[in-house]
């Protein structure tokens, strides 16, 4: 019994790593619709690895370093495969210039940086009610989401249609995982209503946001959450 205890959060965070590996494959092989059913599952996961760690108070140093590894997967190297998809077609070219690499590679830049930011996060003692910069499961949501939105309703193909602006989301996403700007954690610190405006903002304009665009609201979802942070930088703390 107490094996179990001890060793069920671990379970959960492993079953995020399967997921991720899964998307992962299936991203590369053009299945986007399961890629989306597999990041689902991983956040599911992802969530209740914590909750139930601390349920059962059976948090350790081996699921920290187990969560930080299965989110390095399912929530770094799904975006980086997800920009490398989105600017394969243009191969070499970039502003015209034909380069001695194909410019797919840059998308991994995303990847990196999802690395330092895991690594970041692991050895700093503040994040517990808001993230510095934006957390790599938000930038996975938000790469993907138009990525997916773009392929499933042909929305954003102002964005996809233009590897300039694909290197400059891929470079603009990879500085904010590691920016020092605050961004919103959905974690309680108080009751109080004046302490948590911030959060009902967030839900009554990301409900209303998915309502209405659906499958496209989910990367605005995302841009909205990041407005929301800067407009209530003082209150995150």
């Amino acid at each position: 019994m107490n094996f179990i205890k001890n060793n069920l959060a671990n379970a959960l965070t492993l079953a995020n790593l399967l997921a991720g590996c899964i998307g992962a494959i299936h991203l590369i092989l053009g299945d986007y619709q399961t890629t989306a059913i597999c990041l689902i599952l991983s956040s599911i996961f992802d969530f209740f690895d914590g909750f139930v760690a601390r349920a059962l108070k059976s948090n350790s140093n081996l699921g920290l370093q187990l969560d930080s590894l299965a989110d390095m997967v399912s929530f770094g190297l799904i975006p980086g495969l997800t920009m490398y998809k989105a600017l394969e077609p243009f191969g070499t070219e970039l502003f015209g210039l034909h380069l001695p690499f194909e410019i797919k590679y840059i998308g991994l830049l995303v990847t990196l940086f999802s690395c330092l930011r895991l690594a970041i996060f692991n050895l700093d003692e503040e994040q517990k009610y808001y993230f510095k910069g934006l957390n790599t499961p938000t930038n996975t949501v938000l790469l993907f989401g138009l990525y997916y939105a773009f392929k499933e309703t042909h929305s954003f193909s102002f964005l996809f249609e233009n590897e300039l602006f694909l290197v400059l989301l891929t470079i603009v996403t990879s500085w904010l995982l590691i920016s020092p700007i605050k961004m919103m954690a959905m974690k309680f610190k108080s009751t109080q209503l004046k302490d948590n405006y911030p959060k009902i903002v967030l839900l009554a304009g990301g409900i209303a946001i998915l309502a209405i665009f659906r499958i496209v609201g989910i990367p605005i979802l995302v841009i909205y959450y990041m407005l929301v942070s800067l407009i209530f930088q003082r209150q995150l703390k």
